[in-house]
């Protein structure tokens, strides 16, 4: 019987631990999903959309941003922004109603005319949550109760210059240490922080790591000559997160900045390697994170016909080699979906220029394209609301069960059978409570489907049924 019992205690833990991992496997807790990659492990969801749509669970009404929502286990956490305030909400995702709020001051104003909410997503752990504003402001919360645990204003504790569209690129996590690409003069734009204090650990890419550099692409075989009263090297954040990722047995922290693809040491910030990856023209940014399979890295660019590079990372970790080069796909901010080696992604900087392509990522070679821009738009921006024809635009996709589950710029839903051969598109369905712009990516948690334009979030049941 002691034995037994004994038995008996050691088989619990291990059971609620196994319960624990099945649960937290099918979270979505920070940007581009539980793996990085727009990709979520779930089965058992629906291979068609109902003409009335999927089963709605619950409509939420949400302040400004474009920060998609992060979930863990049943918490829901959102960052949007009402009035002068940018607001960090916990909730209940199953039904959308408030745990927690924190709520700090903004007085971010886009230059452009976009809205003026936060643009990085929530990144959840355990028991933290960790959130990067508009502004800079760099926050770490408990995630049960919402109590500050530390914070930072990047922009105060570093000289960093105004950016076209404010902050966006959102933090990762990995042994003990946020990165942050926080876009500091001369030689901060990557910044580690201890995760548990928010104390600096390391900071570096600026002026030391890309004086002297080749400036690929651009005219005259230029060099960088660092200056920051020069417009290409005076703002230093992109809009694309960074990436950790092992290459060759080396662990890389892969950032695309404003200058072009950085490769760090994530311990220590050490630079492995560079490579200029900018248009000439000032106002361009990189605003798609970079993709990694084996020792390819993808990058892209919708600005000014700088398209697509592959770059081969060389076993010594220290440089990097073209494989190819093209305007196959110019990606504005949403990342492909890569699956058995070909990307699927929509391309396209303004809504009249959009596609939606297949391309082999060895190669450079198109399998299909359908077009997807607005037919009669000019180049200037839709109405805000205004509901184009039943096209995606630069839509955004994710990867679950076997399927692309896409969302495009109006709120048109998409189900996608990912192959080559041929573009199948398995249903569509316009969600009724979403309106253009439509710019922040699908999140799938445990079945169920969060979406959000600027004012609303909704959640779907996506579930089979028995």
């Amino acid at each position: 019987m002691r034995h037994g019992a004994r038995v008996r205690r050691f088989l619990f833990p291990l059971l609620f631990l196994s319960i624990a991992a099945i649960i937290h496997a099918a979270d979505w807790p920070e940007f581009m999903g539980p793996t990085r990659d727009q990709v979520s492990a779930e089965t058992g969801l629906i291979d068609t959309l109902p003409v009335q749509g999927p089963p709605l669970v619950f409509e939420k009404a949400v302040g400004k941003g474009y920060s998609a929502p992060s979930i863990r286990g049943d918490t829901m956490v959102i960052h949007h922004r009402v009035g002068q305030q940018e607001i960090v909400e916990a909730c209940n995702a199953s039904n959308g109603l408030t745990l927690w709020k924190y709520a700090y001051k903004s007085d971010y104003r886009d230059p452009f005319g976009y809205n003026n909410g936060p643009r990085c997503t929530p990144l959840l752990t355990a028991d933290r949550c960790y959130t990067l504003g508009a502004e800079g402001v760099l926050v770490c919360l408990d995630l049960i109760t919402g109590k500050e645990v530390w914070r930072r204003d990047t922009q105060a504790d570093f000289a960093v210059p105004e950016a076209f569209f404010g902050v966006g690129s959102t933090p990762v996590l990995e042994d003990g240490l946020l990165f942050v690409q926080v876009g500091g003069q001369p030689n901060s734009c990557v910044v580690a922080f201890d995760a548990n204090t928010g104390k600096t650990v390391w900071e570096n890419v600026g002026e030391k790591s890309w004086n002297g550099q080749p400036m690929n692409g651009w005219r005259g075989d230029r060099t960088v000559t660092w200056s920051i009263n020069d417009p290409a090297y005076a703002m230093m954040a992109s809009y694309c997160s960074p990436v950790l990722a092992t290459i060759h047995g080396r662990r890389h922290l892969l950032l695309c900045t404003r200058q072009g693809l950085v490769s760090l040491e994530p311990k220590t910030g050490k630079v492995n390697f560079s490579y200029w990856f900018r248009a000439e023209q000032d106002q361009s940014v990189n605003a798609m994170t970079p993709l990694v399979q084996d020792d390819l890295v993808f990058i892209s660019s919708a600005y000014y016909r700088l398209g697509s590079v592959v770059l081969r990372v060389d076993p010594s970790g220290k440089s990097v080699t073209p494989l190819w080069k093209g305007l196959q796909l110019e990606i504005h901010w949403t990342r492909p979906v890569l699956l058995n080696g070909f990307l699927y992604a929509f391309s396209g900087r303004n809504e009249p220029d959009a596609f939606f392509r297949c391309v082999e990522l060895s190669s450079g070679k198109v399998a299909w394209e359908r077009k997807e821009g607005w037919p009669n738009a000019s180049h200037s921006r839709i109405p805000e609301g205004e509901r184009p024809p039943e096209v995606f635009g630069r839509g955004s996709a994710i990867l679950a069960d076997g399927k692309l589950i896409a969302l495009g710029e109006a709120g048109l839903l998409g189900l996608f059978k990912p192959t080559p051969d041929k573009l199948e598109e398995l249903a569509r369905w316009q969600v009724p409570q979403m309106r253009y712009p439509c710019w922040t990516a699908p999140v799938l948690a445990n079945k169920r489907l969060y979406l959000r334009d600027e004012d609303h979030l909704v959640c779907y049941d996506l579930g089979k049924k028995p």
